[in-house]
């Protein structure tokens, strides 16, 4: 059967086609009903067992992490023991409340043993306080020669409590020969008191919690 004949078909009597046209019919009509029902059927469900395989990868992942850490649980308990022990080393070295004014003298006389001459020696009025301590930054200018500058920055460094350096500026003084001007930020820390502490956690949670 040729291309004319096939045009010549009328669909309305299928019954009369040639046997080998209505099998040829009947196996497009299969054919276009089972790519109808995949797309209308499967396609979805594919699509979440797409999305199945995927979550799974990424559970999986998960647990593989999760197990890692599980596997060196104890290296991590004993790291956080060394941190533990180096931080509370250092919060001795902080004075007390009672300490503080001691520790502010100390380093004015570093300076004056030192032969510097202070223009600006300002302890703050106010602390800046956290759950483990209380800074006090102290505004310095000292006048001095190269050598003396860096030698009360040495003494500082070299006090029995934590004092830190900051801000730093040293610039050629005004009229002085050889002579240097550092303006800086000495910081002092403290130990909180038992009932400092107490409100500095309070006040920590209850920021946390509006969080």
């Amino acid at each position: 059967m040729n291309l004319d004949e096939l045009r010549s078909l009328d669909p309305k009597e299928i019954a009369n086609w040639p046997a080998p046209i209505q099998f040829s019919a009947l196996l497009l009509l299969v054919v276009a009903v089972v790519v109808a029902g995949y797309f209308a059927l499967l396609a979805g469900q594919i699509e979440t067992l797409d999305q199945g395989r995927a979550q799974e990868e990424v559970l999986k992942q998960a647990f593989l992490d999760k197990k890692a850490k599980a596997m060196n649980l104890d290296a991590y308990r004993q790291q956080l023991a060394e941190i533990q022990e180096s931080f509370g080393a250092l919060l001795k070295q902080l004075p007390s409340k009672a300490e503080m004014e001691t520790l502010i003298t100390e380093i004015n006389q570093s300076g004056v043993g030192r032969g510097l001459q202070f223009e600006l020696f300002k302890p703050s009025p106010s602390e800046i306080k956290t759950p483990e301590f209380a800074e006090r930054p102290i505004q310095l200018k000292i006048v001095g020669g190269y050598h003396d500058l860096a030698a009360f920055a040495s003494d500082i460094s070299q006090l029995s409590r934590i004092v830190t350096l900051k801000d730093m500026h040293i610039a050629q003084q005004a009229g002085g020969a050889g002579l240097l001007s550092m303006q800086a930020i000495a910081s002092t820390y403290r130990s909180l008191d038992a009932e400092e502490a107490v409100e500095m956690r309070k006040a920590a949670a209850a920021k946390k919690k509006k969080k």
